[in-house]
């Protein structure tokens, strides 16, 4: 695997992945995501699980009224988009974390039948790559302690452990960082845990 990323506007794209705004007609595969149980139990309170396609609209509805940009700080949320297929795989997301939104996530969330193929980790460089070049020096990824595929794709893109905290969501949540000179160096090679 290598670590070509292009950003193009708001476009970024990998040699598997393609990671754009997202679109209305994003919403059944969307529903694949935040609909699924085994993806939503990691997301609540910061979002909880989405019952139907109405339902999925309406939040699409609000991505799309703030699309990915550098206005002020790289933040926004991506439809992550199977090169190959076109199909919608899962959700990236670059927003400042709570309570005073200093501090930037890295998110990802994949639909099922998109995980064990490296997806969390490829999307999860590419977004770095994103705040990187558009003036950030670190990003964090938080997880919860039994999410062990999520701290396992944060790994794989380079993130390092620094602790854990409650200093987020309200929760004890694992905090990884990556700064600015430690991207690429992670192997990016599909492990057996990362899904």
């Amino acid at each position: 695997m290598t670590h070509d990323v292009t950003i193009v506007g708001p476009t970024i794209s990998t040699p598997r992945l393609r990671l754009r705004p997202w679109k209305q007609d994003d919403a059944a595969g969307a529903l694949d995501i935040y609909g699924s149980p085994e993806v939503s139990r990691w997301l609540a309170p910061a979002m909880d699980r989405v019952i139907d396609l109405d339902q999925m609209r309406v939040v699409i509805t609000g991505w799309i009224a703030t699309p990915p940009g550098p206005e002020g700080r790289p933040s926004g949320r991506w439809a992550i988009e199977e090169a190959e297929s076109g199909r919608v795989a899962g959700s990236g997301q670059i927003l400042p974390l709570p309570p005073e939104g200093d501090d930037l996530e890295l998110g990802y969330q994949l639909a099922p039948w998109a995980w064990g193929r490296g997806f969390a980790a490829e999307a999860g460089h590419a977004l770095a790559h994103y705040a990187f070049d558009n003036g950030e020096e670190e990003v964090f990824a938080v997880v919860r302690p039994q999410n062990d595929r999520g701290a396992h794709a944060a790994r794989r893109i380079g993130m390092e452990w620094v602790g854990e905290t409650e200093k987020y969501y309200d929760l004890r949540l694992q905090v990884f960082r990556l700064r600015k000179g430690d991207l690429d160096t992670s192997a990016l090679a599909p492990g057996s845990i990362e899904r």
